[in-house]
C-alpha cells in the first residue's frame, strides 16, 4: 500500500473516531468501563499522544521523550478540544509526508530501545493503535447505550 492509500484509510478511521465523539456530551467523556481502566477521555488523549510521540519523538526527534507527548485530559476538557488536538497532531504528521511520501516511508529509524523500523512500519503501527483504541471507544459508547458508528 502506498502512502496515499494508507493516509486515505487513516482519514476514514479518524472520521469514524470523530463520529463517535460527536455522539457524546462533554460529561460522557468521563465514562470509565470499570475502576482501574482509562476513561473515554483519557483514551482519546492517548490516541493523540501515541501519534505525537511516535512521529515527534521516535521519527523526527523534535521531542526529548514520550512524556512530552503525554496529553492530559484536563487540558482538553471538551469534545471540541479533543477533536482540535487530534486534528493538530495529525496535521503535523501529514506534513512529514507532504513530499515524496513513498520514499520517506522506506527510510529507517532506530527506536529508542534499539531495533530499527521503516517509517512506513511506524505509520502502520500508529494507525493500528488508533484502530484498536477507536474500537474501545465504540465499546464504551455501547456500554452507555449509544450506538457506535458503522465501520
Amino acid at each position: 500500500m502506498n502512502a496515499k492509500e494508507l493516509f486515505g484509510h487513516w482519514i476514514d478511521v479518524r472520521n469514524g473516531l470523530f463520529q463517535a465523539l460527536d455522539k457524546l456530551t462533554d460529561a460522557q467523556l468521563a465514562f470509565t468501563p470499570r475502576q482501574g481502566l482509562w476513561s473515554l477521555h483519557n483514551t482519546v488523549c492517548h490516541i493523540a499522544g501515541c501519534e505525537e510521540g511516535w512521529f515527534r519523538y521516535v521519527v523526527t526527534h523534535e521531542l526529548n521523550g514520550w512524556e512530552e507527548a503525554n496529553f492530559k485530559a484536563t487540558d482538553y476538557p471538551t469534545i471540541n478540544a479533543l477533536k482540535t488536538l487530534l486534528t493538530e497532531v495529525h496535521t503535523r504528521t501529514e506534513t512529514l509526508f507532504s513530499k515524496d511520501a513513498d520514499n520517506y516511508m522506506k527510510q529507517k529509524v532506530t527506536l529508542p530501545w534499539g531495533p530499527e523500523m521503516t517509517i512506513g512500519e511506524v505509520v502502520w503501527h500508529v494507525l493500528e493503535h488508533e484502530i484498536h483504541h477507536r474500537g474501545e471507544i465504540y465499546l464504551m459508547l455501547g456500554l452507555q447505550g449509544i450506538e457506535a458508528p458503522d465501520v
